[in-house]
């Protein structure tokens, strides 16, 4: 086995000090030109790799982000991550990303990972309802910003999109098409966002002076494709079927498509169907879906942007202020919402 090229190997090479090979690594221009060239060709001939991990033990500071999401499953999460993802390899940073899978114990067990990793800082979107993992997490001082989350009760920064503005808006258009019945496809209740988005979608029928009994909700365990096929096949058996179906994000409402096209109903005339996130498949359905759209890329890249910020104010000793971005969703329609009634 090849043995590892260390910084006094260099150093030898070269015939300089260790201290004048770190200075050619770290601060180059305080290196005379002519030793510089020769640690520099030193570190060429001997194919020297700086050891990150060594460099961050004695800086105390990581060149790595975490970036902690529900489901990397869902498309967006993953413009989630590409929008972290640009904003900390503009600052010179890497994204570790993990995904919690919408588990609790699975969200505790990578943040303890993040903290052994010592990373510069966290995005996270939790799935802990109860913030017992967030509490033990803090406990490391290790900055973190919340993404698709309101910090509520909390002083840490946050980046999220107004869910019950979301809600509102999905409703309001099903209303406006003439729809009385609607069914909300609606995830697991933990969440913030589901309870959020129900209640825009609660909002938008007191608008229409309707009742709340019109939204009949249908609750799932997750947020995926094979719980909205579940929630269209109750949708199914109901005997007085709602006309229209809001659903909590798009896989839900993709999922609910499949069940109705399996089962010979006409999307939209027989059923409307609107999801939330309008991710890239939305519009690539057999029968395209309306969905409320959220600025994924950027909630990502401000998250990160925030979270650089607050240990950029660490390391220079200045007051970071912490601040809590609320983005506005976006209604985009399409053709799976647009029956003639």
């Amino acid at each position: 086995m090849a043995q590892s090229v260390g910084i006094k190997d260099v150093a030898r090479a070269a015939g300089v000090s260790v201290g004048t090979v770190s200075n050619v690594i770290n601060r180059p221009d305080s290196v005379a030109t002519e030793t510089r060239a020769r640690v520099l060709s030193a570190i060429d001939r001997l194919g020297y790799v700086r050891s990150e991990s060594a460099r961050q033990l004695r800086a105390g500071r990581s060149r790595i982000m975490g970036l902690l999401v529900l489901d990397m499953g869902n498309p967006f999460f993953v413009d989630v991550a590409r929008g972290a993802e640009r904003a900390a390899r503009d600052a010179g940073l890497g994204v570790m990303v993990c995904n919690s899978a919408q588990s609790p114990g699975e969200e505790a067990e990578y943040l303890s990972l993040f903290a052994e990793q010592r990373v510069r800082g966290v995005l996270l979107t939790p799935a802990d309802a109860t913030g017992r993992n967030i509490d033990t997490f803090r406990r490391h001082g290790i900055p973190f910003v919340l993404v698709d989350r309101v910090a509520e009760g909390t002083t840490e920064c946050s980046v999220s999109v107004d869910d019950v503005a979301g809600g509102a808006l999905a409703v309001r258009h099903l209303i406006d098409a003439g729809h009385r019945t609607i069914a909300y496809v609606s995830g697991p209740p933990g969440f913030n966002q589901v309870r959020d988005r129900r209640t825009g979608a609660l909002n938008a029928l007191a608008e229409a002076g309707l009742s709340p009994d019109v939204l009949r909700e249908l609750p799932t365990e997750r947020l995926d494709v094979a719980a909205g096929r579940d929630a269209g096949a109750r949708l199914l058996g109901l005997a007085d079927r709602p006309t229209a179906v809001f659903c909590a994000n798009d896989l839900l409402a993709l999922g609910v498509l499949q069940a109705m096209y399996a089962a010979g109903i006409n999307v939209p005339d027989d059923l409307a169907i609107v999801g939330y996130d309008d991710i890239e498949f939305a519009a690539a359905a057999a029968v395209p879906l309306t969905s409320v759209r959220q600025p994924a890329v950027t909630m990502g890249a401000l998250a990160a942007e925030l979270l650089l910020e607050e240990t950029e104010a660490e390391t220079t000793r200045r007051r970071h202020e912490h601040r809590r971005v609320v983005l506005q969703p976006e209604l985009v329609v399409r053709r799976s919402s647009l029956s003639a009634r």
